[in-house]
């Protein structure tokens, strides 16, 4: 089994915290000041952790495996991504985002022995009226269709919507990608519509805008996805 950072350990919530009320004169701040890495976040069979250097080999390692499956669905990849230097300073702005408050991102590993899975961020984040943020995630290819992915967005909404205090949490994804509308149908997430400002060129040179979906606070008499 492979060792673990021993981080602090964010328990998902239960079924009713999310309806908490927000303290008056906190709606505008997240309640907690993290010190770096962030505290771990336990799942359904999963872990969020916190990035860290020693993850490169086994993170480049998943990503060129998983590269076929994962391209058609991502921005084109630059041509050094799965470099050492590269992932160094993907950690560095990792870091700089957490510092600021703009966006918290986590490694997904198996509960069980370690084995990292994918990733998952929470960035993009907006306070003052908005209170929201971005959702993005990706999955190894050979770990998907496990329900993976799936515990590791429910184990994370609860640490957006209480330890953050986000009102909204965003997805966006490219209309064709049915197993991450799946994702987000099983999630709670509601679509929206579609992005025609939020466009990107994919490894096959398209230029596709993307469907969009939310998940909130509280969720009263939404649409399903």
């Amino acid at each position: 089994m492979k060792a673990q950072p021993q981080l602090p350990k964010v328990s998902p919530a239960g079924p009713h915290d999310e309806e908490l009320p927000i303290a008056a004169g906190m709606a505008f701040f997240r309640t907690i000041n993290f010190a770096e890495p962030l505290p771990s976040i336990d799942g359904d069979g999963v872990v969020l952790r916190t990035p860290q250097m020693t993850d490169f080999e086994e993170w480049a390692a998943l990503r060129e495996a998983s590269r076929d499956f994962l391209t058609p669905w991502e921005p084109t990849w630059p041509d050094d991504d799965l470099t050492r230097g590269a992932f160094r300073r993907r950690l560095k702005r990792y870091a700089e985002d957490l510092r600021s408050d703009q966006g918290y991102a986590f490694l997904i590993a198996r509960y069980a022995d370690g084995a990292l899975l994918g990733g998952l961020t929470l960035a993009n984040i907006r306070r003052g009226v908005a209170q929201a943020g971005s959702l993005g995630y990706w999955m190894g290819l050979p770990f998907v269709r496990h329900g993976y992915m799936t515990a590791a967005v429910r184990a994370v909404l609860p640490f957006a919507f209480a330890s953050l205090r986000l009102h909204r949490v965003e997805a966006a994804c490219i209309p064709t990608n049915a197993g991450s509308i799946r994702l987000l149908e099983k999630t709670g997430f509601v679509r929206e519509g579609y992005a025609g400002n939020i466009c990107a060129s994919t490894a096959s040179g398209r230029i596709t805008c993307y469907l969009l979906a939310s998940r909130m606070r509280r969720n009263p008499d939404r649409r399903p996805l």
